[in-house]
């Protein structure tokens, strides 16, 4: 979705590293983005190398963070929260909601993060499944939404409400489940 980063794995690397303000762990890094510890090394090495990241030895893990005397740090995470942001970001949000017991990115934004050809997603759909606050789930996604410029569409279902609607194989159902979906809390 933003061609001018060296590989789909330095993206996601970015975007776990500069869209928090924690330092995360090397282990949980590749974790996160599912990418090999060697890889997350050699990325990460350049990434610091770069001046772009931070890296602190605590014990033996290396504990990574965003370099704020980084004159790139700023436009940077501007740049990895438009393309990369929202499945982070949305996860962030998400878990802090009581009652969301699963949610996924579905539809072109999740399509074209998961390499399908097409057109740049104008918007982000998002479904939550759960006995959620839907006020509480509608803010969190307004917030993610201002972050990464795109507007952030989510539809509640109770657990009871998804399951009836794959057993009848609902439209949006089978829509759902028949492409790609980037997970964000819990399984579907």
């Amino acid at each position: 979705m933003a061609p001018l980063f060296r590989s789909a794995g330095q993206a996601a690397i970015l975007a776990e590293v500069l869209l928090t303000d924690a330092p995360v762990g090397l282990s949980r890094l590749a974790s996160r983005t599912g990418l090999p510890k060697s890889s997350v090394h050699r990325e990460v090495s350049r990434l610091a190398d770069a001046g772009l990241l931070t890296v602190e030895t605590v014990g033996r893990e290396w504990q990574i963070q965003s370099n704020p005397d980084s004159p790139l740090t700023d436009p940077m995470r501007q740049i990895v929260a438009v393309a990369f942001g929202p499945v982070p970001l949305l996860e962030e949000q998400l878990s802090l909601i009581h009652g969301v017991e699963a949610a996924a990115v579905f539809g072109s934004f999740a399509a074209r993060a998961s390499g399908v050809p097409g057109r740049s997603p104008d918007d982000i759909d998002v479904l939550v499944i759960g006995d959620a606050d839907a006020h509480a789930v509608y803010a969190a996604c307004r917030t993610v939404g201002e972050v990464v410029g795109r507007q952030v569409n989510a539809t509640i279902m109770s657990r009871g409400e998804w399951s009836a609607a794959l057993d009848r194989r609902s439209a949006f159902a089978v829509d759902v489940t028949s492409h790609p979906t980037l997970p964000l809390i819990g399984d579907l």
